[in-house]
């Protein structure tokens, strides 16, 4: 099962922001988590793609820049 759409290009995570678990699964095989500064924090997971400092919100969820299709 993947955690991820593509929509306009985009890779966003289909969990949306409440899918904890998965978020913190994603972020622990992902060559390119890191952490974001102190201030942009959402989650108490230090390791999760919700704290990541390449997710860019969206209304529903987020997308991944790293993931980005070219």
């Amino acid at each position: 099962m993947t955690n991820w759409t593509i929509k306009d290009g985009k890779s966003i995570f289909t969990g949306g922001k409440d899918s904890y678990k998965a978020a913190v699964q994603t972020a622990e095989s992902c060559p390119s988590f890191s952490e974001d500064c102190e201030d942009e924090l959402f989650c108490s997971d230090a390791v999760s793609c919700y704290n990541c400092r390449y997710r860019r919100w969206t209304t529903e969820s987020f997308e991944c820049i790293k993931r980005r299709q070219k």
